[in-house]
């Protein structure tokens, strides 16, 4: 944790100020169970009425000023703790942000989740607690010894051998329950990923009459998370116990001693409370220890998990000088012999892909699935590195570009259409941030959605429900694709983002596309209808490029693509 408290820089003054004041609260209760030794014996016992007063006035001081340190620590805590969380997590987003879709993958996106929301709580608490406790608990536990040395040597001694057995007990406690906490995080991912994986999927679980399935897999997650839970609770839960036997039974030998010792006249009664007050603070304070250190057991294990995120190096470094490159170059993306393989152990998932796309002309690229045509497009704004070979934008490595400027000139619309939360306009302003209503409108009817956006009662302004859940796959797609056109990029990927759209509205979005965008498109789809008026077609096999060239020409030379064509004409006669 001791890495992640850089984050916290910003909030030094409380967190050195806290601990200061909680010192304070800690010597003046240190010194009132003394004042009321003194109150009992000098006072009481000998009527002296003076004596009660003055010393009743100074506990009563010493009280109000502990409250009062005590809240500005709670206060100085809060601050810290909160703030200290909230810049945690900004920096864990920018991190994550910087990943490659590798990294990404490597992670998952439910792990990271917990990360982001657990694990950050856990070690809000525990700086909380580090400004609280951390000083005031030791100190009271040390301070009641050292005090009851002060009042009695030989009691002071049965302080003394208290704390060691304390200790013994908190190490082997501690020894069982970090393994156990880290279990506890990993079994906590796996059910994000159950919960989302069924939140997600709820409509093909039903489809697929899979609710009492996933009902089960659920219980069972749910309950081996329960069961590691259960056994680190009860362990961590010994801690108090174990204490306050210990300490009950230091407070019947100083009752006893005590005893004897008030017959002999080694102690007074006064001096006999006092000491027992020393006893629950000690007491108290190490029950307060025993929360910490489960506290910080768990704070441990989070910390571990974040900087495992932050010591994360990705893949995709950006270049320490970026290039500049000309736009009066005539081709605009340039795969020149490109191997590509999404981790180290796995097979090539492209293999020696050679091409060139010239600025303003569309490039269709089409194939059986898994056959590497969203690789492609993938590599291009440089979402992975490619493993060989070179993938050249405007006749500059992609490697050497600044990663946001390559990515401000592609718009791409994946084959899952991603809709935010928030209103038609505020989605389309994904795309251009300053964009007018009337940028909007063009965009939207390029996309061919105009029409179905104007018969909505608040048009722009209507609102979009989660992940677009108000609206057709195809009226999703459409507005997936509106959100890409508004930014006017340089090259636009259609990566299988047509599928969803009827024959008529395919065609009358692509000659859309040819007459009112002046850029350069791939189209990638299975559909041969979507691209055969492309400039060149790709098609693609189990990551190799099987052919190239023109709708007529792969007819003629290529047997992959003439395979593809004649399966599509069987479809059509079939549904006929």
């Amino acid at each position: 944790m001791i890495k992640l408290l850089r984050f916290a820089k910003n909030y030094r003054k409380q967190i050195i100020l806290g601990p200061v004041f909680k010192f304070l609260e800690a010597v003046f209760e240190l010194v009132l169970p003394l004042l009321m030794a003194r109150l009992v014996d000098n006072g009481i016992q000998l009527g002296d009425r003076a004596t009660v007063i003055k010393i009743s006035l100074w506990m009563v001081v010493m009280s109000v000023l502990g409250l009062i340190f005590a809240i500005i620590c709670q206060y100085y805590a809060s601050v810290a703790s909160q703030g200290f969380g909230t810049e945690l997590r900004n920096q864990l987003m920018k991190k994550i942000n910087t990943f490659s879709h590798s990294e990404l993958n490597q992670f998952g996106t439910d792990t990271l989740i917990t990360r982001m929301t657990n694990d950050i709580n856990q070690l809000q608490l525990a700086l909380a607690m580090l400004i609280r406790l951390v000083i005031r608990a030791p100190f009271l536990s040390i301070g009641s010894v050292i005090m009851a040395f002060y009042i009695n040597w030989q009691i002071g001694l049965l302080f003394l051998i208290l704390l060691p057995l304390f200790c013994i007990i908190l190490y082997f406690i501690i020894k069982k329950t970090v393994p156990l906490y880290k279990t506890v995080q990993k079994k906590l991912d796996s059910l994000n990923e159950l919960v989302n994986q069924n939140l997600s999927g709820v409509r093909v679980i039903r489809a697929f009459a899979r609710t009492k399935t996933e009902t089960k897999q659920f219980d069972a997650t749910t309950d081996e998370l329960s069961d590691v839970y259960v056994r680190v609770t009860n362990i961590s839960a010994l801690l108090s116990p174990l204490t306050t036997l210990i300490m009950n039974a230091g407070i019947i030998l100083l009752l006893y001693i005590g005893g004897i010792k008030i017959n002999v006249g080694g102690l007074q009664q006064g001096e006999v409370l006092a000491l027992i007050n020393y006893m629950n603070q000690m007491l108290l304070a190490l029950i307060i220890v025993s929360n910490l250190v489960v506290i910080f057991t768990r704070a441990a294990a989070s910390a571990s998990r974040v900087n495992e995120v932050f010591d994360t190096q990705t893949l995709l470094n950006e270049p320490k000088s970026p290039r500049q490159t000309s736009s009066q170059v005539p081709v605009l993306v340039d795969f020149s012999h490109v191997d590509f393989r999404y981790t180290e152990e796995s097979g090539l998932s492209l293999e020696d892909i050679t091409f060139q796309l010239r600025k303003k002309t569309i490039l269709g690229i089409t194939g059986p699935t898994g056959s590497g045509k969203t690789t492609i497009a993938q590599l291009i704004p440089r979402f992975y590195d490619v493993s060989d070979g070179i993938v050249s934008f405007n006749h500059l490595d992609v490697r050497d570009w600044s990663i946001k400027e390559l990515r401000s000139k592609i718009s791409m619309v994946p084959q899952t259409a991603v809709l935010f939360s928030g209103t038609i306009r505020e989605n389309l302003q994904w795309g251009k941030q300053d964009a007018t209503d009337e940028e909007c409108w063009t965009a939207l009817e390029t996309a061919q959605c105009k029409e179905f956006v104007t018969s909505l009662p608040d048009q722009l302004d209507t609102m979009i429900l989660e992940n677009g859940k108000n609206f057709s796959g195809g009226q999703k797609q459409r507005l997936t694709i509106a959100r890409a056109l508004i930014a006017k990029p340089e090259l636009l990927i259609l990566d299988d983002s047509l599928s969803a759209l009827d024959y008529q509205t395919d065609l009358d979005l692509r000659n859309a596309l040819q007459k009112d965008l002046h850029t350069t498109v791939i189209i990638i789809s299975q559909r041969i209808r979507s691209i055969q008026q492309a400039h060149q077609i790709l098609v693609m096999d189990s990551g190799k490029l099987v052919g190239k060239g023109t709708h007529e020409e792969l007819l003629q030379t290529s047997v992959a693509y003439q395979e593809i064509v004649q399966s599509q004409e069987e479809d059509k006669q079939h549904e006929s």
